[in-house]
């Protein structure tokens, strides 16, 4: 499992897009982007379909928009984010 990031690094991160901050996607909520990702549903903001599950995401505070985590460093490129308000009720 990759290492979790820190308290320090998330207190400056924030989104690109919105210029909010960031905070860790818990497990309950990073397993429902993982089951909709599984059915194949979800495009990034680039227009791609997300085809590997997430092992770790940062989302907006608002919880709006999720960013992946990848070897345990935050993916923030706006094209990456997943806009998961559009997803939640899946």
């Amino acid at each position: 499992m990759p290492a979790k990031l820190s308290g320090r690094l998330l207190e400056i991160l924030c989104c690109p897009i919105t210029r909010r901050p960031l905070q860790r996607l818990d497990e309950v909520a990073l397993e429902r982007v993982n089951k909709a990702i599984e059915s194949g549903s979800v495009r990034n903001h680039g227009g791609i379909e997300i085809r590997e599950p997430l092992e770790q995401a940062l989302v907006t505070t608002e919880g709006d928009l999720v960013y992946p985590v990848r070897a345990g460093v935050p993916i923030l490129f706006e094209e990456e984010c997943i806009h998961w308000a559009a997803y939640k009720s899946l």
